[in-house]
């Protein structure tokens, strides 16, 4: 997991705007690179803080590159410290990070954008200082207030859903489509390891209890423990069916169903490929997965 801090114009609409993208794992808005190590909002004229947006995201979804890619085409890249209506220092350009060996793939990045705009880029480039959470009314404010002002219109918002939905497992984990059966990755896949949130990184389910169902997708007697998927009883085409969704990233895998091997349990949890990483038995150590070795 990475982190990057991104300040352009109001937080608000930033902050919507990330938290659309697959891979981006977590996000708050907050106060960055003033002169002071504390803050308000009625105080940013004075300090010099900028409205930043704390993004947290899965390097191995989306590069740094590619996150840069979508931030430019949401703000105005030529204009420091005006984005639509919001003008003023604490609306300004900027990109901070936290380690400094970053800062090479930053400055490559911003030399591609300059390549393809007319103006000159103007977006600050430093290391993260003076970090301050924004007041709580703040975070995530147009997802509590859908009609307020926004610089990023509206029609950005439903065109960045449709490019993101080009991504199978974007569909299946936050959409809740069901991938083809027999045409995904693992519904064949036998070999000894785990599986985890393809998102988020959490462990679900191991090989050893994998079996085939001969339904064309990954099927599980259990998961790996009790608490590592949530179920959530819906209605679907007129049927009562259970819905199973990773704990902390509540992303949705598939599904469960009481029609599975008694000698097994009686379970069938019917997982979608596109929801899951399958990290081999001689990879989870180095992967940071030493721990669940013994129940493989």
């Amino acid at each position: 997991m990475n982190e990057i801090y991104l300040a352009g114009g109001s937080f608000w609409s930033l902050q919507k705007y990330f938290n659309i993208i697959f891979g981006v794992l977590k996000t708050e808005v907050g106060y960055a690179n003033g002169k002071t190590k504390e803050t308000s909002y009625n105080q940013l004229s004075t300090t010099n803080h900028a409205e930043t947006v704390h993004i947290i995201y899965n390097k191995n979804i989306i590069s740094l590159p590619e996150l840069l890619k979508y931030y430019y085409a949401a703000i105005d890249p030529t204009s420091f410290n005006k984005q639509g209506k919001d003008s003023g220092s604490q609306y300004r350009l900027g990109i901070y990070y936290t380690d400094k060996k970053e800062l090479p793939t930053i400055i490559e990045s911003l030399e591609e954008l300059q390549k393809g705009i007319e103006g000159n880029v103007a977006i600050e480039t430093e290391k993260i200082k003076n970090f301050i959470r924004a007041e709580e009314y703040h975070q995530n404010f147009l997802l509590n207030n859908p009609f307020a002002y926004s610089h990023i219109s509206f029609s950005q918002f439903e065109n960045l859903k449709i490019k993101q939905m080009e991504n199978i497992s974007y569909r299946v984990m936050k959409l809740h489509e069901t991938e083809p059966a027999f045409k995904n990755e693992y519904f064949a896949n036998f070999k000894d390891g785990i599986y985890i949130d393809k998102e988020t990184g959490e462990v679900l389910f191991s090989s050893k209890d994998k079996y085939n169902a001969k339904t064309g997708f990954p099927t599980f007697s259990k998961p790996i423990n009790e608490n590592a998927v949530i179920k959530h009883i819906n209605i679907k085409k007129l049927k009562i069916v259970v819905e199973i969704v990773s704990k902390e990233g509540k992303n949705h895998l598939g599904y469960l169903y009481y029609d599975g091997p008694k000698k097994l349990g009686g379970l069938r949890y019917s997982v979608n490929s596109a929801a899951l990483e399958f990290i081999p038995k001689n990879k989870m150590k180095k992967r940071g997965y030493e721990e669940y070795l013994s129940l493989i």
